[in-house]
């Protein structure tokens, strides 16, 4: 479902400075061609810098600074360039940034009580703001859309490295797996099912349900507050939860329903617009002795077909892994801690440990036997590992390492494109700052002119 936090007291503390500040004189302390830069705007930057749980460091507002410069000359160039956003970009932006300050509040009222002004307000507030800094990201992005990078180039960066600064790498391993998780027959749920229906029976008649809430959901995220999820939009609950949310009338009860939760019944407290105010009461569904059992039965099967090499290891994972995020790539695990690049090689402490442990003996090629593994959404399942490949810790070299010197090779190409197109836009546009910013480290480039 959707985890609400508690009041977050650095919320509180950086919306009172936010609007402390709000009321002292602005002033002017930069330009930048035919666009200014208040005080105001670097305080509210500033304030959400604190917002996001950052400690107090007055030297951050030279940064920021620093970013609404170069803000500033990149959207001056998407006027040029016809570089536009859509209205319903920015929209979406906005209504995403809420349901983040949403979320760190503990739920609508609590944010609105904080910013003394409606959400409708502050998003009209901010949507200028949010609107330039979508033109500047696709300025940015039209900048070094044509920028690649050639295997010659990759050599000649990497030769250009001197040989005491190369990089040292950990071990790393290529693991795919195939998962398998039991799946309950209808009677098999039906227990469940009787709970939280037995508990809806009870609200029907008459017992408080926020304390059924408290005392029995399975909700970490809202049963302390009783049941309650604040206010949210169609996007924010899956889609079983969202339907019966935004069709039912305010204090109307749900049915029981089922997700990939559990069983659930809800409440609607309130409708705001596109937002509504729900609580609800959540039984999960445990796997039963039976069920674990046939997924194990289920999982060894296929493993006794890939071992025997009836079936390829990436077609067995595509046709019956139950793990989403690795089924469509063939089995293989990619490295969390590296999204961009989307690389299958993991530093071996990066592993989870019950996968290190299986493959920790194991030869490049192998399958482990399944083994039982508990998911990080809490989920008990089934599963055996595939290592494809493994180095051991080593100073970066370009045979083994290409696809990260690669990687290295471009950021570098792409951050001298970058520098050269802005240093050209300097030398042709007038800038001013403020003395009070003058000495900043940050901003020496920009003050020099």
């Amino acid at each position: 479902m959707k985890k609400i936090s508690g009041i977050i007291i650095v919320l509180l503390a950086s919306v009172n400075v936010l609007f402390a500040q709000s009321t002292t004189i602005n002033k002017i302390v930069a330009v930048v061609g035919d666009n200014i830069i208040l005080q105001s705007d670097i305080e509210r930057e500033y304030s959400n810098y604190i917002l996001q749980g950052n400690p107090q460091n007055p030297e951050v507002k030279c940064q920021v600074l620093q970013q609404m410069l170069t803000q500033k000359l990149l959207t001056q160039q998407a006027v040029i360039d016809s570089v536009t956003v859509t209205d319903d970009e920015v929209t979406n932006e906005v209504d995403r940034r809420m349901r983040v300050f949403v979320q760190r509040a503990g739920g609508q009222e609590r944010l609105e009580q904080f910013l003394n002004r409606s959400v409708i307000q502050y998003k009209d507030e901010i949507r200028p703001d949010v609107r330039e800094q979508l033109v500047a990201n696709k300025m940015h992005s039209k900048i070094t859309e044509n920028v690649g990078i050639t295997p010659l180039e990759v050599k000649r960066y990497f030769e250009s490295i001197p040989k005491d600064s190369l990089p040292e790498y950990n071990a790393e391993v290529e693991v795919g797996e195939v998962v398998a998780y039991p799946k309950l027959t209808k009677a098999e749920k039906e227990s469940f099912k009787n709970k939280a229906e037995a508990l809806r029976a009870r609200v029907k008649a008459g017992e408080d349900f926020a304390t059924l809430a408290r005392l029995y959901s399975e909700d970490p995220g809202s049963a302390a507050e009783g049941g309650d999820l604040g206010f949210f939009d169609r996007t924010a609950m899956v889609k079983e939860f969202s339907a019966l949310a935004f069709k039912l009338k305010a204090n109307e009860l749900s049915q029981v329903f089922e997700s990939d939760f559990g069983f659930h019944f809800l409440q609607v407290l309130e409708r705001r617009g596109e937002q509504v105010r729900a609580r609800h009461i959540l039984i999960k569904i445990e796997p039963t002795a039976a069920s674990l059992e046939r997924a194990r039965l289920h999982i060894d099967s296929i493993y006794q077909s890939v071992a025997a090499k009836k079936i390829p290891f990436s077609t067995a994972a595509s046709l019956y892994s139950d793990n989403n995020d690795t089924k469509y790539n063939g089995g293989m695990i990619m490295n969390a801690e590296n999204v961009q690049s989307r690389t299958t090689y993991i530093p071996t402490d990066k592993l989870d440990p019950t996968i290190f442990f299986a493959i920790d003996t194991m030869k490049v090629g192998k399958y482990s036997k399944p083994f039982p593994f508990t998911a990080r959404d809490g989920k008990k399942g089934y599963r055996f590992v595939y290592l494809k490949s493994k180095t051991e810790p080593h100073k970066a070299s370009l045979d083994k390492d290409f696809p990260k010197i690669k990687e290295i090779a471009f950021d570098d190409k792409v951050g001298r494109t970058v520098s050269e197109w802005f240093e050209k836009r300097r030398e042709s546009t007038y800038i001013k700052i403020d003395p009070e910013y003058q000495s900043c480290s940050d901003l020496s480039m920009w003050v020099s002119k």
